[in-house]
């Protein structure tokens, strides 16, 4: 279920910030020990000094204008992977776009082989 909504909230929001026409990209890769996954978007990015306190709760970025949200969204996202023993981070170049990667410990089931 964590997954889900981590994944749902990234996408979400991926969305939520394109502009006219851009691409959204969802990228997932098993390696031997970390699931990774990543979003990926052409949206309006980040201002440098706000990605520090980005998954603060309650922080939205200073330039999301009149774009509804709680700023809670990526607090959870963040809550969620650490539960899972998993890691977050994000790279933004403002105007351009964002990419959120998660990086989660494989937890195969037992008895299946890698």
């Amino acid at each position: 279920k964590l997954l889900r909504h981590m994944l749902g909230n990234l996408l979400s929001n991926a969305v939520k910030y394109l502009f006219n026409g851009g691409t959204v990209r969802f990228y997932a890769a098993r390696g031997e020990k970390v699931i990774h996954l990543s979003v990926s978007d052409q949206g309006i990015g980040l201002p440098p000094e706000d990605i520090p306190r980005l998954f603060a709760n309650f922080f939205r970025a200073s330039n999301v204008g009149n774009i509804a949200g709680t700023g809670l969204g990526l607090a959870i996202v963040k809550h969620a992977a650490t539960q899972h023993g998993g890691e977050i981070s994000v790279s933004s170049e403002l105007g351009k776009g964002t990419t959120f990667t998660i990086n989660l410990p494989r937890q195969d089931p037992p008895g299946h082989a890698h």
